[in-house]
């Protein structure tokens, strides 16, 4: 692949690309939006194996953001949809990308869904007869689980056939535990309507808008993709491209030309910016390699052996720290001590996301100390400080 650098600006600093990307996740003030669908759009999508993830996600980057926002958008209107897709995991979509990041990952993820319905006993033979009776059943409704078993009267366990069905594309993710058609969710979505390389290009595209500048390595892990399908993409996009370096990293970064001006003239946030974000949000899941926004040192604190992000403070893009939440209290461990105004502005962070979450004021404490996620069972990153050492 030809690499096209940025001119003069083919070195950029740390600090201008943390800027450049904070604005693109709309993780400054100054980019902030309440429209949560350009939102989605922007940032690639909103992880949603924790339900809690997509709502805490937008509402770091709204101005004033109110949980029933989401459901609305997701329910009501139908904006978005929640899809299996970027390594077997569940997203919130709009719908203008849900064929995209379909077609794209369809492949691996189908295959994953397939084998889990084997492995529970479903044969192919068994798998067509028993999903032609829940579309059937599912006509203009939405059911649970439990519900679709006892209306189909089996006592087999449905969840396999429903979680491949919606790999399929034939059944949504709906309300909390239902599932409704996928045509009837969203009408006018053909999810078949470019092949696969088209859908890998185009995923690629929207990868290099939401994280650029990016390694090759990074889009690789991000979308779960093979490093084959990834250079083919790139190859093809690559009058779009630019390569740049940034320094005191390593490696080859690419980011679109249309960036190329606003990561050469943004100009830096007038105040510092603090951010506490979820387990699992898109500025942490958008890389292989951290080391642009988190010391090496730390690495386990923040991520477990599948590479999955706990919740984190950030300040000025880099990861300064873990919070946790629960029964009323926001527990904060700073990685190193720091100065006054920053430790006022990420105690008023905390307020806010505290009472987001709990619909009341809630008790902020210090820990002194954590337990690396490394060294924690799975799932460790959904309370990374339950057994911190308190003040």
């Amino acid at each position: 692949m030809k690499e096209r650098s940025i001119g003069k600006m083919n070195k950029i600093s740390v600090d201008r690309v943390n800027q450049f990307l904070l604005y693109k996740q709309h993780l400054t003030e100054n980019s902030r939006i309440d429209d949560i669908v350009q939102i989605v759009n922007d940032i690639s999508g909103l992880h949603a194996t924790s339900p809690k993830t997509p709502y805490q996600s937008l509402f770091a980057r709204t101005r004033s953001f109110k949980k029933e926002y989401l459901d609305e958008e997701l329910y009501i209107k139908r904006n978005l949809g929640r899809i299996r897709c970027i390594r077997k995991t569940i997203y919130v979509l709009t719908k203008e990308m849900s064929p995209i990041f379909y077609t794209a990952t369809k492949k691996m993820v189908e295959k994953a869904s397939k084998q889990y319905a084997e492995f529970r006993g479903f044969s192919s033979e068994k798998y067509e007869e028993i999903s032609k009776s829940i579309l059937d059943i599912l006509k203009s409704r939405e059911m649970t689980a439990s519900e679709i078993k006892r209306t189909l009267k089996i006592q087999l366990d449905v969840s396999a056939i429903l979680y491949l069905m919606c790999d399929k594309g034939l059944l949504m993710r709906s309300r909390p535990r239902k599932y409704s058609s996928f045509r009837e969710y969203f009408p006018n979505i053909n999810l078949t309507k470019m092949n696969e390389m088209e859908a890998i290009t185009l995923l690629v595209q929207h990868y290099l808008s939401s994280f650029g500048p990016a390694t090759e390595n990074d889009i690789v892990w991000w979308t779960g993709l093979s490093k084959t399908q990834i250079r083919q993409a790139l190859n093809s996009i690559q009058k779009e491209t630019i390569h740049v370096k940034i320094l005191n990293l390593k490696g080859n970064f690419i980011m679109l030309r249309s960036d190329e001006n606003l990561i050469k003239n943004i100009d830096p946030p007038k105040n510092l910016v603090v951010n506490l974000l979820p387990i699992l949000d898109p500025y942490l899941m958008g890389y292989k390699d951290r080391q642009r926004y988190l010391d090496h040192k730390h690495y386990d604190k923040i991520f477990d052996r599948s590479g999955n992000a706990t919740s984190t403070i950030l300040l000025d893009g880099r990861v300064i720290g873990v919070w946790d939440y629960k029964d009323e209290l926001i527990k904060l461990f700073p990685f190193e001590k720091v100065e006054e105004d920053i430790v006022k502005r990420i105690y008023i962070e905390a307020r806010r996301i505290g009472k987001f979450i709990a619909d009341k004021e809630v008790q902020i404490k210090e820990c002194t100390s954590m337990t690396s996620l490394t060294q924690r069972t799975a799932g460790g990153v959904m309370s990374p400080l339950k057994d911190c050492g308190m003040l």
